[in-house]
C-alpha cells in the first residue's frame, strides 16, 4: 500500500454523524472565556499609538502629559521599550527603532491601571515626525517599480509558462482580454486581536487571541530570546481570524514587552479602528486574464496576469494567479505575478488567500468566454476539464468538479434559465443568474499528539490545535472516538495550549486533516496497546505519543485539490442601483464530510464572506495621508442578517483514499472561492453590463442602467 493511501471503508461511530459543538453552550452563555477577558490579579492595560504620518521617522515623544495622568504606569517608545532579537516576521519588531514605514504603525504604547487611562494617556503622548514628501502607497497596473518574484505566498513559482500562448492566443478565432479590480480587504473578525501576559518566577503566560499557539510561542521565544519551555500561550477560544490571526501580530509583543517592563500583568487590544493598519488585509490586485479557444468551446490559450502590492517592511504577495494552475485544460498558459513595494501596512493572509481573488477574475473571464461563444457557462467548463493537474501532469487524488456542477444546476433549477441578458423583471427589479467554478489545495502539515486511557474507561486526547469557531473540538473527538471504537462522550479532547504537543495552526483549511492525521494515528496506536493489554491498566493509565512528520514530509504523487460550484440568483433595483443576492446554492466535493452540521456551516459561512466581496465589501488606500480610509464597521460593511439571503450548502459523496486515515480535505475556505463570480456573473444576466471592478454597490451600477 502506498504510504498515502488508506482504506477506506465504512466510517466507524460516530464519523459522519452531525454532532453539536462540544462548546457551543459554553459560547452562548458566555462562560467562553476569550483573551481579552483573562484578567489576573493587578493587572494593567496598555493602548497602544499609531503613527499619523504615511512615512517618515520619530523626531521626538513627548510623554510629560501622558505621565502625569493619574494611575499611568508607563509610556513604553523606541528609547526605553526592551530590546527584541531579529524578528523573522518584521512586523514584530515593534518600538525597536525610530523608523515609520507606513500610517498606522505602532510608536507608543501607555500602560496604565484602567483601560479609561490608558487610551487617554495614549492620546495625550505628543509625538514629532520628519515625513519624507511623496510618500507612494497607491497600486496601479503601469507603476514603474512592479517586478515578478520568484515566489509568492504559499511557495509557488511566481511565473509559470507552457507551449507558446502568445502565438496561440493570436491565432485563436474567440477571446477574451479583461482586467479585473479587487480592492483591499479586510478580516474583520468578531473579537479583535487580543493578549494578556503575564510573568511569574521566570514563566510567561500569553492569553492570546491567535489560529496556532505553537506559532507564537515559537515567535515569542525567538523574539524574547527564552526558551520555549518558559513560556506557555493559551488559546482556548478564539472569536475568528479569517487569517489575520494566523500568526503573531503587534499587540503580544506589545503586552508581553510592557509585562516585563513593569512586572505587572498587562493586557493590550487592537481597537477595531486600528486593525486594517496592523493585522494585515487582502492586498489589492489588478488582474488581466486572457483566453482564447476555438469555436467548440475548447481553450487553447490561458493566460493570468495578477499586480499587487506589499509593504517596505516585509514581502508578501497574493498568489491570485495560481489557480489558473490548476483549474481548465489549456495547451498554452502563463501565469505571472508582479508587486510593488509601497508605504502601505503588510498583507497577509485572508480567507483563501489566492484563491478567492485569482478565481473572481478567471471565473468572471470564462463568464465572459461563454458569452461570447454562445455556450452555457455550466457546458464551457465541462468541456475544459482537464485528464491531469494542467501545471504538474499529475493524476488528481479525485476530481468531481463536474458532479458539483451537475448536482449544483439540479438543485438551483438552472435549466429554465434563458440565457439572455436582461429579460427577466419584476417591476422596478432586473433578475438573473450566474454561476463559477472554486477549487482549493489540499494542506496537511505534521503535528503531534497523546492519546491517554484512564482506568474509568476515559479517554484524554492532548493537541496544540486552534478552534477559531470551526468546531475542531467537536470533530477531533469524532475522529479519535472512531479510532478508538469508543463512544465519543468518553472522550475528552485538549487544544489550545502551547504546553500541549506541537501542531499545525488553523490556516490553509489544513487543520482538520494535520489534526486528525496524528489524533487518528495516536488513538490506533492506544487501541492496539489496550487490545494486548491484559489486566486492569495501571494507576496512571496508558499514553501513546504520535507524529506525523514522516507521513506529511513526502510529496504526494497526486495533486490534491478541493472544488466546487456556487450559483447565485440576485435582483438590481433601476432606481437606486441596489443590488441584492436572493438566494445561493453551493455544491462541494471536499472528501469524507465528518460533521455535517458543522461543515454545512463553514460552507455558509464562506458563501456570506464571499457576497460581502461582490457587493459590500472593499477599502482605500488614503492617496495623501496612507492608511485605509475606511477603519471600522460602518464604513467597511461585512454581511449582516438583512444582506444574507437564502443560503443553501450540500456536497457531492467522494472517497479519495490519498489524503489521510479519514479521507478529508479542508473545507474552511472554499466557499468563499467562487461566490464573489457567480454574484458578478448573475448581475451580467440581470443587466445585461459587465462589471468588473467589485464591490458592484450602487454608485458604480446605476450609472450603466
Amino acid at each position: 500500500m502506498s504510504p498515502h493511501t488508506f482504506p477506506l471503508g465504512p466510517p466507524p461511530y460516530p464519523l459522519g454523524e452531525p454532532l453539536v459543538r462540544r462548546e457551543g453552550r459554553e459560547k452562548v452563555t458566555g462562560a467562553a472565556r476569550y483573551a481579552a477577558e483573562h484578567t489576573p490579579p493587578g493587572c494593567a492595560y496598555g493602548w497602544p499609538v499609531a503613527a499619523g504620518v504615511p512615512r517618515g521617522r520619530v523626531a521626538a515623544v513627548d510623554t510629560a502629559e501622558a505621565l502625569a495622568l493619574p494611575g499611568v504606569i508607563t509610556v513604553l517608545t523606541h528609547e526605553n521599550a526592551p530590546r527584541l532579537a531579529a524578528a523573522e516576521d518584521p512586523t514584530l519588531s515593534v518600538l525597536q527603532e525610530d523608523r515609520v514605514p507606513h500610517r498606522g504603525w505602532y510608536v507608543a504604547l501607555a500602560v496604565a491601571d484602567t483601560l479609561e487611562t490608558a487610551r487617554a494617556a495614549a492620546e495625550a503622548v505628543r509625538v514629532t515626525y520628519e515625513t519624507d514628501d511623496g510618500a507612494d502607497v497607491l497600486l496601479r497596473a503601469d507603476h514603474p517599480r512592479l517586478y515578478e518574484p520568484e515566489e509568492v505566498n504559499g511557495g509557488y513559482p511566481g511565473t509559470r509558462e507552457r507551449g507558446d500562448f502568445e502565438g496561440a492566443f493570436a491565432a485563436a478565432p474567440v477571446t477574451v482580454d479583461a482586467t479585473y479590480h479587487v480592492p483591499p480587504l479586510h478580516n474583520h473578525p468578531m473579537e479583535p486581536h487580543a493578549s494578556t501576559a503575564h510573568w511569574s518566577e521566570g514563566h510567561l503566560t500569553v492569553h492570546d487571541s491567535n489560529q496556532g499557539a505553537t506559532k507564537t510561542c515559537e515567535e515569542l521565544a525567538a523574539l524574547f530570546k527564552l526558551d520555549k519551555s518558559e513560556i506557555t500561550v493559551v488559546s482556548e477560544h478564539v472569536g475568528g481570524g479569517f487569517g489575520s490571526k494566523g500568526t503573531p501580530r503587534p499587540q503580544v509583543v506589545l503586552a508581553v514587552m510592557a509585562a516585563r517592563h513593569t512586572g505587572r500583568p498587562v493586557k493590550v487590544s487592537v481597537p477595531r479602528r486600528e486593525m486594517p493598519d496592523v493585522v494585515g488585509h487582502r492586498a489589492p490586485t489588478i488582474q488581466r486574464v486572457r483566453l482564447g479557444a476555438g469555436s467548440d468551446g475548447v481553450i487553447t490559450a490561458l493566460s493570468h496576469e495578477s499586480a499587487t502590492h506589499t509593504s517596505t517592511v516585509t514581502e508578501f504577495v497574493e498568489q491570485a494567479a495560481v489557480p489558473a494552475r490548476v483549474m481548465y485544460a489549456a495547451p498554452n498558459s502563463r501565469t505571472v505575478h508582479r508587486v510593488v513595494p509601497l508605504d502601505v501596512p503588510t498583507p497577509s493572509w485572508m480567507r483563501a488567500p489566492g484563491e478567492c481573488p485569482g478565481m473572481y477574475a478567471l471565473e468572471s473571464a470564462m463568464d465572459e468566454l461563454a458569452v461570447r461563444l454562445g455556450i452555457d457557462p455550466i457546458e464551457l467548463r465541462m468541456r475544459n476539464e482537464p485528464d491531469t493537474e494542467p501545471d504538474s501532469d499529475r493524476a488528481f487524488s479525485s476530481r468531481h468538479l463536474v458532479g458539483c456542477l451537475r448536482d449544483g444546476a439540479e438543485r438551483f433549477g438552472w435549466s429554465s434559465r434563458d440565457p439572455r441578458p436582461g429579460v427577466r423583471r419584476e417591476g422596478d427589479l432586473l433578475l438573473g443568474t450566474g454561476v463559477a467554478a472554486s477549487t482549493y489545495p489540499v494542506l496537511i502539515v505534521g503535528s503531534d499528539a497523546e492519546a491517554h486511557a484512564d482506568r474509568d474507561g476515559t479517554f484524554r486526547i492532548r493537541v496544540n490545535a486552534t478552534d477559531i469557531g470551526t468546531g475542531a473540538r467537536t470533530v477531533l473527538a469524532q475522529i479519535a472516538a472512531g479510532a478508538l471504537m469508543a463512544p465519543e462522550d468518553r472522550v475528552r479532547v485538549e487544544i489550545g495550549n502551547s504546553d500541549l504537543p506541537p501542531a499545525m495552526l488553523a490556516g490553509g483549511s489544513a487543520g482538520t486533516g494535520s489534526w486528525g492525521w496524528v489524533v487518528h494515528k495516536a488513538c490506533t496506536a492506544l487501541r492496539a496497546r489496550l487490545r494486548d493489554h491484559v489486566g486492569p491498566l495501571p494507576a496512571d493509565g496508558f499514553t501513546v505519543a504520535a507524529d506525523t512528520r514522516q507521513e506529511t514530509s513526502e510529496r504526494s504523487p497526486y495533486a490534491r485539490h478541493s472544488f466546487g460550484a456556487t450559483f447565485a440568483e440576485v435582483q438590481v433595483d433601476t432606481v437606486t442601483g441596489e443590488i441584492r443576492v436572493r438566494r445561493l446554492t453551493g455544491v462541494f466535493a471536499t472528501g469524507r464530510i465528518l460533521n455535517p452540521r458543522t461543515a454545512r456551516s463553514q460552507f455558509i459561512g464562506g458563501m456570506t464572506m464571499g457576497l460581502g466581496m461582490a457587493l459590500t465589501e472593499g477599502s482605500e488606500v488614503d492617496p495623501e495621508f496612507g492608511g485605509f480610509a475606511g477603519c471600522d464597521l460602518a464604513g467597511y460593511h461585512v454581511p449582516a442578517c438583512a444582506d444574507a439571503p437564502r443560503i443553501e450548502a450540500y456536497w457531492v459523496e467522494e472517497e479519495d483514499p490519498h489524503l489521510n486515515p479519514m479521507g478529508s480535505k479542508g473545507i474552511g475556505e472554499i466557499g468563499i472561492v467562487g461566490t464573489a463570480a457567480a454574484v458578478t456573473n448573475a448581475v451580467w444576466h440581470a443587466t445585461g453590463v459587465r462589471l468588473r471592478d467589485i464591490p458592484l454597490t450602487p454608485d458604480k451600477v446605476l450609472p450603466h442602467l
